[in-house]
């Protein structure tokens, strides 16, 4: 893992730069802050413009820490019991603002019209009814270990995390391919289109609100959970690996996977490169202040089970997607400029 620790001087620069920018929108949400983001990345301190900048040409990592940004809990109050409960009058909007100007230096932030109703920026805590579910807001059960958004053609580069409380020190899992004894795997056979990939429990309608109050945008979204459950009744068989067979990128959700009727040799690749992932887990507990950016072509992560208190003080973080090619989704976006994929 790559990491960088913003010193105090960094700290204090990005106070004010943070503050005004702040004072000119009310929401992380707000389309015109969304499109200026890389042109305010400019002002982040030059140390962390060359790290980044490093993550994303050199593939040092599969996985990049900056630590250091202040954080008063006190001034955040409660974590809140619901993701719906949090996006105008955010406490944590500055925050934001650091965790999306550095997203912004690796590529285009986008979200899911059946993701968190459709939000950029997604907040990642427990919900009350979701302790055993699938789904990152569960709790007593581990979030399975996965490529983010696995069956979907416009998936992220990169899967970005950043830490405003975790007071149990709960461990995000990570596996970086690079850790990975490709001798050991069938690689051959994974580059084979014979793997097939559901949708995952979080882009499903039953997640969502019944209507965003837009009907142009709620048509586009129907449309999108039509097409979801077209891909889990009917399912497209894809490789789980692409790109450099001496050094692969993988996609994979083995909890969304259907494993019926695979060759004899895939399947049997299939375990193997498992087996691998699960030899090389490592745990990462974020604490405030941190932001993880993950290769979403080159790791699979997952979350360690914890106990949810459910009084305010629950581990809370927040999300983003990152893509370095927005135009490959154009097919699924109304609009050039439009960062919600339908």
């Amino acid at each position: 893992m790559e990491e960088l620790a913003l010193s105090p001087e960094e700290n204090a620069a990005l106070g004010p730069v943070l503050a005004e920018i702040a004072k000119e929108h009310d929401t992380i949400e707000d389309a015109g802050l969304i499109r200026r983001a890389p042109l305010h990345a400019r002002r982040l301190p030059v140390r962390l413009l060359e790290f980044l900048e490093d993550f994303r040409l050199r593939e040092p990592s599969a996985l990049c820490l900056v630590s250091g940004l202040a954080v008063d809990e006190e001034e955040l109050g409660p974590t809140p019991a619901h993701w719906r409960d949090s996006q105008y009058g955010s406490p944590a909007f500055r925050h934001e603002i650091f965790f999306l100007l550095c997203a912004s230096v690796l590529g285009d932030v986008f979200g899911w019209a059946t993701q968190q109703d459709g939000r950029i920026m997604h907040d990642v805590l427990p919900i009350r009814g979701h302790e055993n579910y699938e789904i990152g807001s569960n709790s007593l059960q581990h979030l399975s270990w996965h490529t983010e958004d696995a069956f979907h053609p416009c998936r992220g580069d990169y899967v970005a995390l950043m830490c405003l409380k975790n007071p149990d020190l709960v461990e995000t899992v990570v596996c970086d391919g690079a850790d990975i004894d490709w001798s050991e795997v069938d690689v051959a056979a994974l580059f084979e289109p014979e793997f097939t990939q559901m949708p995952d429990n979080s882009h499903r309608p039953e997640n969502a609100s019944e209507s965003t109050g837009d009907p142009v945008v709620d048509r586009l979204r129907a449309r999108s959970f039509s097409l979801i459950q077209s891909w889990n009744d009917d399912p497209v068989k894809r490789p789980v690996l692409f790109g450099d067979a001496e050094d692969p990128y993988l996609t994979l959700d083995p909890y969304h996977m259907r494993t019926e009727g695979w060759p004899d040799r895939a399947a049997a690749a299939f375990r193997g490169l498992c087996e691998q992932i699960e030899a090389n887990l490592r745990g990462v507990a974020l604490r405030p202040g941190d932001t993880v950016f993950l290769d979403n072509f080159r790791a699979v992560h997952g979350r360690k089970s914890f106990r949810a208190r459910y009084d305010g003080s629950d581990r809370w973080l927040k999300r983003l997607n990152v893509t370095r090619n927005l135009r490959g989704s154009r097919a699924w976006r109304p609009a050039p400029d439009a960062r919600v994929i339908y």
